[in-house]
């Protein structure tokens, strides 16, 4: 009975020299709720997950869920000011794996978004967002079937470092005129003192490390290609930078697993089963998104581009609330519903918690617990057959049965237990 005892008693997740996480029987991972409809969704969700690991395992292994407070929950509890209290970013890094529900950040003005802050403050610097049609979902698409793309966001700098100065303040405008002696020295050009600026910080060192992640995810699960997109071609000295320390860490690294497209385009070179290595400017790879999806499997992008092409990939496979995501370093990953909190769907048990749903997909995916991946994804497809929905998509599916948020749920989870 001792040794039992011991074998199940709850662990958190270690990490290896690689990067992956060496999971126990029975982990501790730790769980944000979320604001608005956060909490409805992870009610719904977390049903789904702790079924699918029983019955893929036959109880030899569950999940040991660990609440942690942020957002509007935990300046409730904790007082104003606590939107993100210190104990939640010290648990999050000690647990390794959590699970996140959506939170709200206010507009313009207020405390910077509590989901940049977690993801600089525990360096999870790659945003990973898997796009894949599940059969029988609404698509604009008339082949949907042919989506198969994983965006690596890096998630660190770009806009979202978030160095700026607001228009007409003193620092602004003692800003402004340094730069106004350093553009007329160039080319003569000069800023108005009424301009707000933003600056746009790009590293080696992050991006590297970003296309070499993406590149092992790439090699690792047997996708055909990795696509560097930017917008280069016209800001050269960043997002220009990032295709040329991609194709460099690549060629340092990888140069026997990868081959360069260019090089295929030149003849320098022939197909030899490779990973394919190539880049499109931004604007253009969504219209490359939509009328060639099959060319394109996993897409690595500076921040800002990452943030539009994952929201633009999700609506070619049933919208954002069938979009996961992940935001993984090197010893942590959080896992999260990529739509916003939607305030005012709160309370009414209506929202599609398909996002965390899949989000935790990926979760068991990336603990090493494929098989109970694979049982949600299962079931969400016998649901879909059936044309049974939440309403997002049931306005878009004729003869749909719109279900409630809770009830869609509790369908998935009846689907896994009478799986053989």
């Amino acid at each position: 009975m001792e040794e039992q005892t011991e074998l199940s008693r709850p662990r958190r997740i270690l990490w290896d020299s690689e990067g992956r996480p060496i999971t126990p029987e029975h982990p501790i991972i730790t769980f944000i709720e979320g604001d608005g409809t956060g909490p409805e969704i992870f009610a719904a969700t977390r049903p789904v997950i702790d079924a699918a690991v029983n019955k893929a395992y036959g109880g030899k292994r569950a999940i040991y869920w660990l609440e942690l407070l942020a957002g509007e929950k935990a300046t409730r509890e904790l007082g104003e000011g606590q939107h993100l209290p210190e104990e939640t970013l010290e648990k999050l890094d000690f647990y390794g794996i959590g699970l996140k529900g959506p939170l709200t950040t206010p507009v313009g003005k207020g405390f910077r978004s509590i989901n940049v802050t977690i993801r600089q403050r525990l360096d999870l610097y790659a945003c990973i967002r898997p796009v894949r049609y599940i059969p029988h979902l609404p698509s604009p698409l008339r082949h949907p079937e042919r989506v198969n793309l994983v965006i690596f966001r890096e998630n660190t700098e770009d806009v979202y470092a978030g160095i700026e100065w607001p228009a007409g303040h003193r620092s602004t405008v003692e800003l402004i005129n340094k730069l106004n002696e350093l553009l007329k020295q160039e080319d003569g050009k000069s800023l108005s003192l009424e301009t707000a600026i933003g600056i746009k910080p790009m590293s080696k060192f992050a991006s590297q490390r970003l296309v070499e992640k993406a590149i092992r995810y790439a090699l690792e699960n047997g996708y055909p290609s990795v696509t560097l997109v930017h917008k280069g071609n016209i800001m050269k000295y960043t997002e220009g930078a990032f295709v040329e320390w991609g194709y460099e860490i690549a060629k340092e690294r990888y140069s026997h697993r990868v081959i360069f497209e260019k090089e295929l385009q030149m003849g320098r070179a022939s197909f030899d089963g490779r990973l394919i290595l190539k880049d499109r400017i931004a604007d253009n790879m969504f219209q490359q998104m939509i009328l060639r999806p099959e060319e394109y499997g996993v897409i690595a992008t500076p921040n800002l581009n990452g943030d539009y092409l994952s929201d633009a990939a999700a609506a070619l496979v049933g919208g954002l609330g069938m979009a996961p995501g992940a935001n993984i370093g090197d010893n942590c990953a959080l896992f999260e519903a990529t739509h916003g909190s939607a305030p005012k769907y709160k309370g009414l048990d209506k929202v599609n918690p398909c996002s965390l749903i899949l989000s935790g997909v990926e979760m068991l995916r990336f603990m090493g617990w494929k098989e109970a991946g694979e049982l949600i994804l299962r079931a969400l497809e016998s649901l879909f057959s059936k044309r049974i929905v939440t309403y997002d998509l049931a306005r878009q599916m004729e003869g749909a049965e719109e279900v409630s948020c809770s009830r869609f749920g509790g369908l998935a989870v009846e689907e896994i237990e009478k799986m053989a």
